[in-house]
């Protein structure tokens, strides 16, 4: 990871490679951008995965970052992004997301897949408190923006 200048972790340049069908592979360079596209705003691509430290402030979220390590993780949100395409005709692409707070940790999420082209917003469940959620889509997604984290 390199820092941006506010010293936020930002993801380096990639070749993202996924498999976009049971016969087309879908590819694209991944420039060097911020994980955070807005304030609380996550942009994730597939096969990423973060740690996103967090303040809170009375009942809310005041702030969000990515960070490289887990240092404080009572407070750190562990985000993973993948896709499981062992079996072509059944192409699996998850997200895991565990919720280090005693509170429910809701968000919402939107997503763009090589098919479609555009964005999309998709159903997510709010993540339990002390627990792990897992969403999955039985297809390609390229990137999802995941935002509007609150408290239940």
């Amino acid at each position: 990871m390199v820092l941006a200048q506010n010293d936020q972790p930002m993801r380096e340049a990639y070749r993202l490679s996924i498999a976009a069908n049971v016969t087309q592979q879908y590819g694209m360079e991944v420039k060097a951008t911020p994980y955070f596209v807005k304030e609380k705003v996550l942009q994730l691509f597939c096969g990423e995965s973060v740690f996103v430290e967090c303040e809170v402030e009375g009942d809310s979220i005041s702030s969000m970052k990515v960070v490289t390590q887990n240092l404080n993780p009572k407070k750190t949100i562990v985000i993973k992004f993948t896709q499981d395409s062992s079996d072509r005709k059944n192409i699996i692409t998850s997200l895991n997301i565990e919720n280090p707070f005693d509170r429910d940790l809701i968000y919402e999420a939107g997503m763009y897949t090589p098919i479609s082209q555009q964005w999309k917003s998709t159903s997510v469940i709010p993540i339990r408190a002390n627990l792990q959620s897992f969403e999955t889509w039985p297809h390609a997604i390229i990137t999802l923006v995941l935002d509007h984290w609150h408290f239940k």
